[in-house]
């Protein structure tokens, strides 16, 4: 679905929506960081370029950090997704060598194809106000870094897989 860039981007941007208060509240990038458990390197870098994308505004020094840029309405994961991913629209084939292109298409298409659908529709309808209102109205509290819950919980990624040694 995404990189690790794109990841960072809107864990930061999802932080900086928690937090939201009209952009009076601002946080440092290591305070980001550390709240989301993530290299701060990384975020310093991540943040620098959602900055010059017009998506937070950054101030430097003391009482200075980085805030949206608006209202989390109105920024959406698309907003960080295309500064960090390219769109595949290729036709390219998980058979290889172009069965989708000549011909039936291939076993898989239509259902590769609604998944774009849907992570396209998921990017474009989800904005940030649904983690300012999970924090803010519906009071859900952050975990903090290195905490585990008990219960186990399905993961949307996808499993990792060991290949068998050969």
């Amino acid at each position: 679905m995404y990189g690790k860039q794109t990841e960072t981007a809107i864990a930061a941007l999802s932080r900086l929506a928690e937090v939201w208060d009209g952009g009076r509240t601002r946080l440092s990038a290591g305070d980001i960081a550390d709240q989301r458990g993530l290299p701060r390197a990384m975020v310093a870098k991540i943040l620098s370029t959602l900055s010059q994308a017009g998506l937070v505004h950054g101030s430097p020094g003391p009482g200075g950090g980085y805030a949206l840029s608006r209202d989390p309405k109105e920024i959406s994961l698309r907003d960080a997704h295309e500064l960090f991913e390219r769109d595949d629209d290729s036709a390219n084939c998980p058979f290889g060598g172009g069965v989708c292109g000549v011909g039936d298409p291939c076993a898989m298409h239509d259902r590769l194809r609604a998944m774009q659908g849907a992570v396209r529709q998921l990017l474009d309808e989800t904005s940030l106000e649904i983690f300012r209102k999970a924090v803010q109205e519906d009071g859900l509290k952050p975990v903090a870094r290195g905490v585990r819950s008990d219960a186990p919980r399905e993961t949307y990624r996808a499993p990792h897989s060991r290949r068998p040694k050969v």
